[in-house]
């Protein structure tokens, strides 16, 4: 049986979009690369929403790391950090305001988020077994936000940038789950239907490529960004049907599904 999530609401941070500003760089030799045209106010508040959606995935993993010392926790935090980066250029050049620049590891200035950090940390130190669950549904509901705000923008650099994230969080559901498995547990989807789960981890680990992601195939289904607690989060996602014990082959370099002989993914992640 799947350990029921109660977290709090995740709500959106208002924001006002920079002016633009300009100068020079560096002993006035180079120019402040200039900002890009206007956002709106939604793909704004998207943006900066992912700073911290980002940062949260990032801390939570830093933390479990420090208790358990296993590596698909250390390897990931290190892809998220890759990810908070790529925000934090698109922020710069759209001359928006940083929301978690000053703050350290386990601090955000969204106070739901903030809470939320305190209870999946809290969660995760129950087991090894329930940090691994944690971080697969984080990655659930990151590919969830991420599909739907790819298909909510038209702007071809942030699609762009947000495609290059949904892979590397499908990467991370991926490790995730050959290392749930590789403790005799048959992952069950958390938030996305069990059929779009099973087709991510039947898939080989992605490489590179434009990150262009599926152009207006986001989900009608809410996620973090939403205002929606985790309870309403798994409520609405797959029907648990999981798969049984298979042979372990599974797809892809030895990924494996099911209670077989797969070897799990965990020793490195694509970002």
């Amino acid at each position: 049986m799947r350990t029921e999530y109660s977290l709090p609401m995740i709500a959106l941070t208002a924001i006002m979009v920079a002016a633009p500003a300009f100068g020079a760089g560096p002993r006035g030799s180079q120019p402040v690369q200039p900002v890009l045209a206007d956002l709106d106010a939604q793909e704004a508040e998207a943006l900066i929403f992912m700073r911290e959606e980002e940062k949260l995935a990032r801390d939570v993993y830093l933390a479990m790391d420090g208790l358990w010392q296993q590596l698909p926790f250390e390897n990931i935090a290190q892809s998220e950090q890759k990810h908070m980066d790529a925000v934090k250029n698109a922020i710069d050049n759209y001359g928006l305001t940083d929301p978690s620049e000053a703050n350290p590891l386990g601090v955000f200035t969204n106070t739901t988020l903030q809470q939320l950090y305190t209870d999946l940390t809290t969660l995760g130190e129950t087991s090894y077994l329930e940090a691994l669950q944690v971080g697969a549904l984080i990655e659930e509901v990151d590919i969830e936000d991420l599909e739907n705000t790819i298909a909510a923008t038209n702007n071809l650099d942030l699609q762009t940038m947000y495609g290059n994230l949904l892979r590397g969080s499908r990467n991370h559901l991926r490790a995730f789950v050959a290392e749930i498995e590789r403790q005799g547990v048959v992952y069950e989807a958390q938030l996305l239907s069990q059929e779009a789960v099973d087709e991510i981890l039947d898939s080989p680990m992605e490489r590179g490529g434009n990150g262009a992601g599926k152009r207006g195939s986001g989900s009608n289904r809410l996620g973090m960004a939403d205002g929606l607690t985790f309870d309403d989060l798994i409520a609405r996602g797959g029907n648990g049907s999981g798969k049984g014990p298979g042979d372990g082959t599974g797809t892809g370099t030895g990924q494996g599904r099911g209670k077989g002989n797969g070897q799990g993914l965990n020793q490195g992640v694509q970002a």
